[in-house]
């Protein structure tokens, strides 16, 4: 029976990511409605979103630096409060101009807050437990997506979106409340000091992810199968809505239902994790959740019809959180809090990346033929690194990797760094 007591701050860390999901929703979904009402242009909706792997490229080459050098608590608080700063200025700027250039300044903060909220997680969860938070954590965050929208309209109802700008601003301040009662992870790292940075330091962290790449090429094989994974569902993901209201013909009604069933999918995926996080190996979490999530990208894009469509999305919810859960326990079991930061963010710029670069890619091939033959070639794209992934998780000289306890490799690993 899992103590309550020893689930305290892990229940509180749980809660500070809720809100801070459902205040992203809200956020999100609030800035397309203002540049949509002062522009009336898809392209620049489009550029709303990629602003965000533009911001993770300009920001990760250096982000990591930080990371490992601070007080992991306080940078996340240090970043919240920023956060909450700069959404809350966006209703008096002058012009949309602005409006771009303090949003990507906002993602530039969120995309070092990412892998520091990773290091810090890492180091409060024990091994034994990630697998289950892991799990509630994606239950969480996809609650947090059903949840956001609804107090989204509750509140353009009851008001602007202006005012559902405040109360995300609002949401992070709460999320830096309960970052500052949870423990203190990093008692030997100044509470506010900020490392000097070089780029002679830069280079030779640089050096280090490389070194670390070389020595432990396995892990960074499957981080790199993970980044993957989310290349391709963001890529594909951009041209759902299109392919939702302009090919299945979708009422607004339906489409919203459409979400809920994708969210629905996550939290069933997320419950069995977390029920089953003893008896499901992370081997299987990667190896099936991965292959799984690209049929039902299949199902969706090749469905005629609602409840097909429907099915699909499901599928995906589930799978992809199995998915998920695996790739990031893995991560936190194998790759040293030392080098996280670093890591993770040096990584992180090719996966920005990419993203870019096949959302971009994806959205003209749709532009220029249709959306129902670039989703299925996209999907299938989606499946052959699926396959891969399963291949790799599965040969026998991997088993070390995926045994129950890990720790012999584990001392291995952090040895070699």
């Amino acid at each position: 029976m899992v103590s309550v007591l020893k689930w305290k701050d892990p229940l509180l860390l749980l809660g500070g990511i809720g809100i801070s999901t459902i205040g992203g929703w809200v956020y999100l979904i609030a800035i397309n409605l203002i540049v949509l009402h002062e522009t009336g242009s898809p392209l620049a909706m489009a550029l709303l979103y990629i602003l965000g792997p533009i911001a993770a490229v300009c920001s990760n080459a250096w982000a990591g630096s930080y990371i490992d050098r601070m007080n992991t608590r306080t940078l996340m608080i240090y970043l919240d409060v920023f956060r909450a700063i700069g959404i809350f200025l966006i209703p008096f700027l002058p012009s949309l101009l602005y409006v771009y250039v303090l949003a990507f300044i906002i993602h530039m903060a969120s995309a070092i807050f990412e892998p520091a909220s990773m290091v810090y997680m890492t180091k409060l969860i024990p091994k034994e437990d990630r697998q289950r938070f892991n799990a509630l954590r994606s239950f969480i965050q996809s609650s947090g997506t059903i949840i956001g929208p609804s107090v989204a309209g509750v509140l353009f109802i009851a008001g602007t979106p202006y005012t559902a700008i405040y109360v995300n601003a609002a949401a992070l301040v709460g999320s830096a409340f309960i970052i500052r009662l949870l423990p203190n992870v990093d008692p030997l790292l100044g509470q506010g000091s900020s490392p000097k940075v070089t780029w002679s330091m830069i280079k030779n962290d640089m050096k280090t992810v490389v070194t670390f790449c070389r020595s432990s090429s396995y892990v960074a094989k499957i981080y790199l199968l993970g980044c993957g994974v989310t290349i391709f569902m963001t890529a594909i993901d951009s041209l759902e809505a299109a392919f939702a209201k302009g090919v299945l013909l979708m009422t607004d009604a339906a489409y919203g239902f459409f979400l809920a069933v994708f969210g629905a999918g996550i939290i069933v995926g997320s419950i069995i994790n977390s029920v089953f996080a003893k008896q499901l190996r992370v081997k299987f979490l990667i190896g099936f959740g991965t292959p799984a999530a690209a049929i039902g990208y299949f199902a969706l894009y090749s469905s005629t019809h609602f409840y097909h469509a429907a099915a699909g999305c499901f599928l995906i919810g589930a799978a992809i959180t199995f998915s998920n859960t695996g790739f990031l326990t893995f991560y936190q079991n194998h790759v040293p809090v030392e080098v996280m930061g670093r890591f993770g963010s040096i990584l992180g710029i090719i996966e920005a990346v990419f993203i870019v670069i096949l959302t971009l890619t994806i959205g003209i091939a749709a532009e220029f033929t249709s959306i129902r033959p670039v989703g299925l070639i996209a999907s299938l794209g989606f499946f052959i690194l699926g396959i891969v992934t399963l291949r790799t998780v599965m040969k026998r000289k991997s088993e070390i990797y995926f045994r129950s306890d890990g720790g012999e490799e584990e001392e291995v690993i952090c040895h070699s760094v």
